[in-house]
């Protein structure tokens, strides 16, 4: 049984908490109700796999108040997204990331907002996030606070784990678990924007990145500037944020090692009670193929060298989760096709590259098999859309 703590704060939302209770939740149900999806390998729609990574669903229930706030109505997206209402507005209720990450693309799209992650983590009040926000602020110093955020994020999220980095400068890198890296970009930059705002509420300077790289594409981040820096990388072999090595011991304004004690032997022993969710393989194979894409090395046999298993071996993972290496490169080009093309500023030719064609005619060919139209007639039509 899996231990889980609430945090609850005065209606006025003033000082730092107000009420604290513990409460179990049975984690090998936390699944059920949710709505099964067909096994048939297709476009956008994985075999069902036994166990999923999820999350707390913080992040989707934000999106979907801004949305209603606008006074839009999300039923359809929230049936494209494998969701429901009632899973939404119970606060208990976990969300699949892998639907999370979907429904937030959708929303972004009903809101007309393409960096709708980076506004929700500006807007929203941090102490939202609930326990690993107050585990953090308890702590003693930022480097301390960062080593929490490492070992307890999966409380929150076990679909994105995380790394501490602790030398000539400090941070964290994330690494998607169980479920694919390629559709997201939303939730990893809700993630690093609140990161952020937290190490800055929590010091109270204005500390600035040395650094951000983002693995997903985007051909322009100047909005992010005012909070990322600078040096932004997008396309980068790894999702990681760098802070200056001067920050390491920054004291945290609101540190309490009485509650910090309280609140960390409760986060172990939530650890300690969690199952481990492996998820699919089939995701762990597209987030290891999406970045050899544009270096043409996305082969069966580099992928299965890159994971460390023989091609034999490597095949047969893949089978018994009814899929093929063919079909799923065939599946995440197509995916990654009418997202550069719809989200981005980019041209064929850049398209082509990045998903491995070496000719546009090739890439063209491919993408009229699977959309019906030409990448030119896509860029055209979204092009002319208005502003």
């Amino acid at each position: 049984m899996r231990a889980v703590l609430v945090l609850e704060r005065r209606e006025d939302n003033a000082g730092p908490l107000s009420a604290v209770s513990f409460w179990p939740l049975r984690h090998q149900n936390w699944s059920s109700g949710l709505p099964r999806r067909g096994c048939q390998m297709r476009k956008g729609n994985h075999p069902p796999i036994k166990h999923l990574p999820v999350a707390t669903g913080g992040i989707s229930r934000l999106a979907y108040k801004h949305a209603l706030a606008g006074g839009i109505n999300l039923e359809a997206q929230l049936r494209k997204a494998g969701l429901t209402r009632a899973q939404i507005e119970n606060p208990r209720a976990p969300i699949k990331v892998r639907d999370q990450i979907k429904f937030l693309d959708l929303v972004a799209s009903a809101v007309d907002d393409e960096f709708l992650g980076f506004h929700l983590a500006q807007e929203c009040d941090l102490r939202e996030i609930g326990l690993l926000y107050y585990v953090l602020a308890s702590s003693e110093v930022l480097i301390d606070a960062i080593q929490r955020a490492v070992r307890y994020s999966t409380i929150v999220n076990e679909g994105v784990s995380q790394a501490c980095i602790d030398g000539k400068n400090i941070g964290l890198s994330f690494h998607y678990v169980g479920v694919s890296r390629h559709p997201d970009r939303h939730q990893i930059e809700f993630w690093i924007t609140a990161l952020i705002r937290t190490c800055r509420q929590l010091s109270g300077f204005r500390v600035v990145p040395e650094r951000v790289r983002l693995v997903h594409h985007r051909t322009t981040g100047t909005e992010l500037t005012e909070i990322f820096g600078d040096n932004i990388e997008f396309g980068a072999p790894v999702d990681d944020v760098v802070f200056p090595a001067s920050i390491r011991n920054a004291r945290i304004v609101s540190a309490d090692p009485y509650l910090n004690n309280l609140l960390v032997s409760y986060c172990e022993e939530a650890l300690g009670h969690r199952k481990r969710r492996p998820g699919s393989f089939q995701s762990t194979v597209e987030n290891t193929i999406a970045p050899l894409l544009p270096h043409g090395k996305a082969t069966a046999a580099d992928v299965a060298r890159q994971l460390g298993l023989s091609q034999r071996t490597f095949a047969r993972r893949l089978s018994t989760e009814g899929v093929t290496f063919s079909a799923l490169l065939e599946n995440l080009r197509s995916d990654l096709a009418s997202r550069y093309l719809v989200e981005g500023d980019m041209g064929v030719s850049e398209v082509a590259w990045l998903l491995g064609y070496r000719e546009v005619g090739s890439f063209s060919h491919a993408f009229r098999r699977w959309t019906g139209k030409t990448p030119r007639q896509v860029l055209r039509s979204e092009r002319s859309r208005p502003a």
